[in-house]
């Protein structure tokens, strides 16, 4: 296969994850897109499914922290349209951060399927580096093995896939959203979230002191991956019913519920 068919067949299957991965909103959809990759990989590959709790989770972020602004902007009550465009400001703000977790989902979802497929070309590399190509490849490696990768195995991958997308994706698009954010004590709010996922043990959260440091981003994501690696692989999966967000049909059986959304994206593109 020459480069420009090999580039070719990187943006079919890009164009298929952007298909799968929706719209801002559609976090739900996402989360079965993100399951399904932790599946095929029997588990040995945990990014997707603590990107899947993610996006979940921050459901319920977003619509209290936008019931919150709404509260917070009461400060502008006498000059209305400063207060609307400090709401504004949150939306796309909100909305940023949403779009992070599509561009993830793309990006996680193309690298995947375009190792599976062309993994062995020399020119791979080039559409994700080394790191994160030979991450890929031990997983790809592993399944065909049917081989479950030791606990400190699934770290490695795991870090040089959330190390990946911090530097591609992640890190500086919050930069450009937070210096977007005009609005002192809102963008105080922002940088200091809590972080609980449904599968986290009990009273555990991922603290943050500001969530532009990437370094802190990514201590806390390692942290995620600790926890996803104690709770084990059922409840990754069972516990993503705490969000109330993905239908019955999923947990009755989260491969037929991908199998159905899968034909009808697909077939609508």
């Amino acid at each position: 296969m020459i480069d420009s068919e090999l580039r070719r067949a990187y943006e079919r299957i890009q164009s298929e994850a952007t298909q799968m991965a929706g719209g801002l909103t559609d976090l739900a959809q996402r989360a079965a897109v993100y399951h399904q990759l932790f599946h095929v990989t029997r588990g040995n590959h945990l990014f997707p499914v603590i990107a899947a709790h993610g996006a979940l989770w921050a459901r319920r972020y977003f619509a209290v922290g936008l019931r919150l602004a709404k509260v917070l902007s009461l400060q502008y009550a006498a000059r209305p349209a400063v207060r609307q465009s400090q709401l504004e400001a949150v939306a796309r703000f909100a909305d940023t951060l949403r779009d992070i977790n599509r561009r993830v989902c793309i990006d996680t979802y193309t690298n995947y399927h375009f190792v599976a497929r062309y993994g062995d070309h020399s020119a791979v590399a080039d559409y994700m580096g080394p790191e994160l190509l030979e991450a890929l490849r031990k997983v790809h490696a592993a399944a065909r093995a049917r081989r479950r990768l030791t606990d400190s195995e699934k770290r490695d991958v795991f870090q040089s896939h959330f190390l990946h997308e911090q530097r591609t994706i992640v890190g500086s698009t919050i930069v450009r959203a937070v210096a977007d954010l005009d609005w002192p004590l809102v963008k105080w709010i922002a940088l200091k979230p809590a972080i609980r996922f449904a599968y986290f043990p009990n009273g555990n959260r991922l603290w943050f002191q500001n969530f532009v440091d990437q370094d802190e981003r990514v201590r806390n994501g390692m942290k995620a991956f600790e926890f996803a690696i104690d709770a084990g692989e059922e409840r990754l999966t069972s516990s993503l019913r705490t969000y109330q967000t993905l239908p019955n049909q999923f947990f009755v059986s989260p491969e037929r519920h991908y199998a159905a959304l899968h034909a009808k994206l697909i077939a609508t593109s």
